[in-house]
């Protein structure tokens, strides 16, 4: 077990066999490459993506499909040798929320731009979508006309 400091957590404990590497960082934070996924509570589609270097970098994520039972998209054979994914059972695939201001109904998931871990090796990407019909902010919740 390995014990590691978070801002939102505190200290807590982790398997180390649970911990995921991005071998390449993540975009924009390129220097981060060890992170655990954090469960927001038992019943919750929301996941935290919590940085083992940096206490106070953590990324609110949920598994697109909950949202988007139709996403897809194809990984490419490069990414899938990165990853070492031999099998789509191996793959975990979820999506970055951003919260504006705050407004947990505005909220938006990153779908052109996917966290794909192996779960077998723990080995993870964020990979950027070329060509994607995806944007980097569709809405999870419809809009709601009365709130205008």
């Amino acid at each position: 077990m390995k014990k590691v400091n978070t801002l939102r957590f505190g200290e807590i404990e982790i398997d180390e066999e649970k911990i995921v590497h991005f071998e390449d960082g993540i975009p924009a934070f390129e220097e981060e490459h060890d992170f655990v996924i954090i469960p927001y509570d038992d019943e919750s589609p929301y996941v935290f993506l919590q940085s083992l270097s940096t206490p106070e970098l953590a990324f609110l994520m949920t598994m697109p499909f909950v949202f988007f039972p139709d996403y897809e998209f194809e990984l490419d054979d490069e990414n899938q040798e990165k990853l070492g994914i031999t099998s789509q059972e191996d793959m975990l695939i979820y999506t970055l929320l951003t919260i504006p201001g705050g407004k947990v109904p505005e909220m938006t998931a990153n779908l052109m731009a996917p966290v794909v871990v192996n779960s077998a090796t723990m080995q993870a990407r964020q990979i950027v979508l070329d060509k994607s019909r995806y944007t980097t902010k569709h809405r999870l919740f419809p809009e709601n006309k009365e709130d205008k």
